[in-house]
């Protein structure tokens, strides 16, 4: 699923032809958008009507064709405060009906001249509406955007799809993780030491630590329980990331040490997972995923409906109507989308741990969640707190 970028900055787009493929050979015919050229990835829609910029610099859509649902996009052109990491992760970018001229005051250019920039492969002009439904009742699937001299005949393009691995198996949060150690500082007074595992993190969730006290040691996603102990943490954080979970034997192991050692901890999507496999459950393949930033899930300890931001297309395979136990204690699932039933969170009762299937740093939206971060301020503090006492 690699990108080839021809004649990028060569070409304005407007008439150039473009060709969407999709394997089980469907085909949507529009125009480039963004570079030239041709790429591949598991074509996902994601149904947030704004924050594109969050999204598509989001690690989590590593080798995905993103397909906005949203009608009109790049309104707000690109900025430079809202990337989520260092670059765009996307394969590939669809829309139907792009801004001819973006207009915000934190604008520096077009999301086009973005997209051309950083050789990301994109298509307009298509009918989204119609693609989405396609992809809800016959799965997400390997796709590819073609243009320029990319373009052949629908047969030899459909082939060239078939050509690539599907993203069941795949193992990427190695692709995507940081690959030196490195500190956000916490905001005012430090109270609280955190090792997160960097299996994808998006910018915003260190931040939002740091600002409840935390100071975040941001790990590579290899990271050794050596090197999560060495800084001394009050609490493990394992980030969200891209991929199929039931390839990250690394991250698992780490997990079931951390598990061990009874350190507070909270996981966030791909973390999700892995403490799910860390318990003992399973993991499986979501039809089409969840993606965009208005899924609504129910908080099972409290009854509070939120409105969440996702980005997952697995997910853990946990019992909902009962108490499941495991090597490590009893464990409930503590959130469920009301959607479809989907496994959204785990609560270990009998140590401190949680997780969320979901994103509460809020980037783009909502806020709803935010308080999770607050949660595991509060496990940790408890922990630190009975720790004096005995």
């Amino acid at each position: 699923m690699t990108t080839s970028k021809q004649g990028i900055a060569s070409q304005r787009k407007e008439a150039s032809p473009a060709v969407l493929v999709l394997e089980d050979g469907r085909v949507f015919r529009g125009r480039a958008y963004g570079a030239v050229g041709e790429t591949f990835g598991e074509a996902v829609f994601s149904t947030g009507m704004t924050g594109y910029q969050e999204t598509l610099t989001d690690p989590s859509y590593d080798r995905q064709i993103v397909v906005a649902t949203a009608p009109q996009i790049g309104n707000t052109g690109w900025n430079d405060e809202d990337d989520e990491s260092s670059r765009i992760w996307v394969s590939g970018y669809v829309v139907r009906d792009p801004a001819r001229i973006p207009s915000n005051w934190r604008a520096r250019r077009s999301l086009d001249d973005e997209l051309v920039a950083q050789g990301i492969v994109g298509i307009s002009g298509i009918d989204t509406r119609a693609l989405t439904r396609h992809l809800r009742e016959r799965g997400s699937m390997r796709s590819g955007i073609f243009s320029g001299a990319s373009l052949a005949t629908d047969a030899e393009l459909v082939e060239r799809v078939l050509a690539q691995p599907p993203m069941k198996g795949a193992s990427l949060y190695e692709e995507v993780a940081t690959k030196e150690a490195y500190v956000v500082p916490a905001v005012g007074e430090k109270k609280f030491t955190v090792a997160a595992i960097d299996l994808g993190i998006k910018g915003m969730t260190p931040h939002r630590m740091a600002e409840r006290g935390i100071e975040v040691h941001v790990l590579p996603a290899t990271a050794s329980v050596e090197d999560v102990y060495a800084v001394d943490p009050d609490g493990v954080f394992f980030s969200n990331g891209p991929g199929d979970p039931a390839t990250a034997e690394g991250p698992v192991a780490l997990m079931t040490a951390v598990l061990e050692r009874r350190t507070p901890l909270f996981g966030i999507c791909f973390g999700n997972q892995i403490l799910g496999r860390a318990l003992g459950f399973g993991t499986y393949k979501l039809k089409y995923g969840h993606r965009g930033i208005n899924q609504p899930v129910q908080d099972r300890t409290t009854g509070k409906v939120e409105v969440t931001a996702h980005n997952h297309g697995f997910a853990v395979d946990a019992p909902l109507d009962k108490v499941s136990d495991t090597p490590f204690g009893r464990v409930e699932v503590s959130h469920v989308c009301l959607n479809d039933d989907v496994v959204e969170g785990l609560q270990l009762l009998d140590q401190p741990g949680f997780s969320v299937q979901y994103h509460p740093e809020a980037a783009a939206g909502p806020h709803d969640a935010a308080y999770l971060f607050d949660r595991f301020t509060s496990l940790m503090n408890t922990v630190l707190l009975e720790g004096q006492r005995a």
